[in-house]
């Protein structure tokens, strides 16, 4: 199991939020190569502007864990997380952090200095092509045009 084999997992639980007509994000939190937690976007669901993805897949990965601290963890996200989910995962202290397509409107590199826990390893771009798709799908179909 690979970057890659744990984003596709990740893009399933963001195709179930497109499913539900949500914004499609997906996440998933990884210990010793097995996946602990899932999350998808529930913002409309739960009437709820903080259920993102990786807020829920944190939640559920703190349980898990019996812990607050992840830092033998790894998150994969489908879309680059926003500021709001990059100070969860500081707080998390997350090790690892691995997206699928950037954010520009939104995302937490547009933040200097990072928003992120100092020990967190990133890795941007995997799967990113046909995770930005998806968004750009929704919001299209969404739209109209």
């Amino acid at each position: 199991m690979n970057d890659e084999f744990f984003m596709k997992q990740a893009y399933k639980q963001a195709l179930c939020a497109y499913e539900k007509n949500e914004v499609p994000i997906g996440a998933v939190v990884v210990a010793n190569n097995k996946i602990i937690s899932y999350g998808y976007n529930q913002t409309e669901l739960l009437n709820d502007n903080t259920a993102h993805a990786e807020i829920l897949a944190l939640t559920s990965a703190f349980a898990a864990m019996g812990s607050k601290i992840l830092d033998e963890c790894t998150m994969y996200v489908t879309i680059e997380p926003c500021v709001m989910c990059a100070g969860a995962l500081k707080w998390a202290r997350i090790g690892k952090l691995v997206y699928g397509a950037t954010e520009p409107k939104s995302g937490f590199t547009l933040y200097k200095p990072s928003i992120l826990h100092t020990n967190t390893e990133v890795l941007e771009g995997v799967l990113k092509d046909e995770c930005g798709q998806l968004m750009k799908n929704f919001f299209l179909n969404k739209r109209g045009f």
